[in-house]
């Protein structure tokens, strides 16, 4: 018996060791360490964690205050998200670890607050120095950066000084005025024979549309003011960026012709037998069908650039399709055979060719989200 007690002891501790091994010898010790102070949570006599919590801690501890102390040697401002991350984990590691009564038993770990509130007072000092100094600029890209280290300010001591009224002061340097051309045409589609009612109008409407949904000269969700080159003139506004948009690769194809036919056949009542019974009699149609189709395609450079040096802001192309097709019928045959689709197709009569403008304005609906997308993210932050 007492060999047996003597081997089951050895296999515990054993097992108990390999466990603890393997805590040691995982990869993610942050994850780890969490892990444990889990295990002592539910099994506060856990032999493993019990073992391997003080080790653990230890190595995840040495780890962040060695990063702190690299980051600390960086001169980059970006420096301080990093040594405040670095105290953070070191904060959330000592609540976990405090607030747990057999974890805290065995470790007794660092209180960092003081840390993490010094760092993050010279944090918003530099921020805001660095951000002072950016507002001086008459560029707007500086603006920009100034307005982001404003708000991180605020954001590691909220009220700090008057970040917030630098911010908005950074904002409003930023804001830009943005004029849109209307649509020209280089796909020389006007050539093709089509009709040219409507064209100049959707050229217009396309312009007019984006200035409007994009806020026009009082937007509130983008740093820009957007107008017409005719609210421009009018109001006199010296544009800072202009968009330009350009129509190419305009294809709209004279429809296709496409006819088939469709056999049908209907089992109808004929008349009765001597006895009463159904007699059905079989009738037959042909519906003789035209299918009218085409695929239009058209393609929109969407050109920015900067009104004084003429700088290219952003250039880029969108492409997109519009399929059309209809069916009309006739039918030879006995008209019982058929059904309530292909009357449908027998009646209908409105097979008229699109417009020009028409299909123009289906390719502007489909292109214009991705127009109006590409500017709006050419001027927000």
């Amino acid at each position: 018996m007492k060999q047996l007690l003597l081997i089951t002891a050895t296999i515990f501790l054993f097992a108990s060791c390999k466990t603890t091994k393997d805590y040691l010898s995982r990869s993610d010790e942050d994850k780890t360490l969490f892990d444990v102070v889990k295990t002592l949570n539910k099994r506060s006599n856990d032999d493993s964690a019990t073992r391997a919590l003080p080790i653990v801690y230890e190595r995840v501890q040495q780890k962040h205050l060695k990063k702190i102390s690299t980051y600390k040697t960086y001169k980059e401002i970006t420096r301080w998200d990093k040594i405040i991350d670095e105290y953070s984990t070191l904060q959330q590691m000592y609540d976990a670890i405090s607030n747990s009564g057999a974890a805290g038993s065995l470790v007794a770990p660092t209180n960092y607050q003081n840390d993490i509130y010094d760092a993050k007072q010279q944090a918003a000092e530099d921020y805001y120095q660095l951000g002072t100094t950016l507002l001086q600029s008459d560029r707007r890209d500086d603006a920009k950066k100034a307005y982001s280290y404003f708000k991180k300010t605020d954001k590691y001591v909220s009220g700090y000084k008057d970040a917030k009224a630098k911010m908005d002061e950074a904002y409003q340097n930023a804001i830009i005025n943005v004029v849109i051309n209307p649509v020209q045409d280089n796909s020389f589609f006007f050539n093709t024979g089509w009709g040219n009612y409507g064209y100049n109008y959707s050229n217009e409407y396309f312009q007019q549309t984006l200035v409007r949904e994009l806020g026009g000269k009082n937007s509130s969700r983008y740093p820009a003011n957007f107008y017409t080159e005719w609210e421009a003139r009018r109001d006199n506004v010296q544009p800072d960026w202009v968009v330009d948009l350009t129509l190419r690769n305009m294809d709209i194809p004279r429809p296709n012709n496409y006819n088939y036919t469709r056999n049908v056949n209907k089992q109808i009542e004929a008349g009765r037998d001597t006895s009463g019974k159904i007699i059905y009699q079989t009738v037959y149609a042909t519906v003789n069908i035209v299918k009218q189709s085409f695929t239009a395609r058209a393609q929109m450079d969407v050109n920015i650039t900067d009104a004084v040096s003429r700088r290219n802001i952003s250039y880029n192309t969108y492409s997109d399709d519009y399929r059309w097709e209809q069916e009309y019928a006739t039918y030879t045959g006995d008209r019982r055979a058929l059904d309530s689709n292909d009357w449908a197709l027998i009646n209908n009569r409105n097979y008229n060719e699109p417009r020009k403008e028409d299909v123009l304005n289906e390719l502007y609906r489909k292109i214009y989200p991705q127009v109006k997308n590409r500017i709006s993210y050419a001027v927000d932050w």
